[in-house]
């Protein structure tokens, strides 16, 4: 990014939370021109002050079930170029056809779970659900792959938003998981990536924000194929 923005010009861009994580000041890497503060801080400050403006945001109800027959965890024919979508459908293969229960979050029960109930709903897809039965506990994970520059506050935001949106008596219900199931929302980055990084450093109001909307990371790690979760 050449340009570089005043602590003004970064605080103009921040309007409503509609689609807020989409929005390109969420994503600035570097410093204000004038404050030097991370510009994800100046964006993050600002959210901690308005938070309330997470209640604009209406949950939306499927007419369709949350759960695709569809989902099997097959890329057929190599049909996704979307290299996160297929890390989760090998997470998912992995949970469902192989049995694997992931440290942490349990079983992936889901990937690619749609919010949307009609076409022109402004909604995306939930990445993976996991759900950890020994804590009752089914997490939505917004997944990014090893080489994304997506910022942690981005991934923060729109995983929050997901668990803003969908309804979760009914995702509860078509996924036949109890009533008292506990439902988190969590980035989940991979080690050594960006975000990860992102993370170490000394990020004092996004480590409050995501105390604040209880978001916590989730951390992934790959080596010759094999997946490892830790937090």
């Amino acid at each position: 990014m050449g340009k570089k923005y005043s602590k003004k010009e970064i605080l103009e861009e921040i309007q409503d939370m509609r689609n807020f994580y989409k929005r390109k000041v969420v994503n600035y890497r570097g410093t204000t021109s004038d404050s030097k503060e991370y510009y994800t801080e100046v964006v993050a400050e600002w959210i901690l002050k308005n938070i309330y403006l997470f209640n604009h945001i209406k949950p939306i109800t499927r007419e369709k079930t949350y759960k695709v027959d569809s989902h099997d965890g097959k890329n057929k024919d190599n049909d996704s170029n979307r290299e996160e979508e297929k890390i989760a459908m090998k997470l998912f293969d992995l949970s469902q056809n192989q049995g694997k229960v992931f440290d942490i979050i349990g079983k992936i029960i889901d990937y690619q779970t749609p919010l949307k109930d009609i076409q022109t709903d402004k909604a995306g897809k939930i990445d993976l659900l996991a759900y950890n039965e020994e804590e009752k506990t089914l997490r939505i994970l917004e997944l990014k792959k090893p080489d994304s520059k997506e910022t942690m506050l981005r991934c923060v935001l729109e995983a929050y938003t997901y668990l803003k949106v969908v309804d979760k008596d009914k995702l509860l219900k078509d996924f036949e998981l109890p009533e008292d199931t506990i439902l988190k929302t969590c980035p989940f980055v991979f080690v050594d990536g960006a975000q990860y990084k992102e993370i170490q450093e000394d990020r004092k109001y996004l480590k409050e924000l995501m105390k604040k909307l209880d978001v916590e990371p989730i951390y992934l790690k790959e080596k010759n194929g094999e997946y490892e979760v830790m937090k």
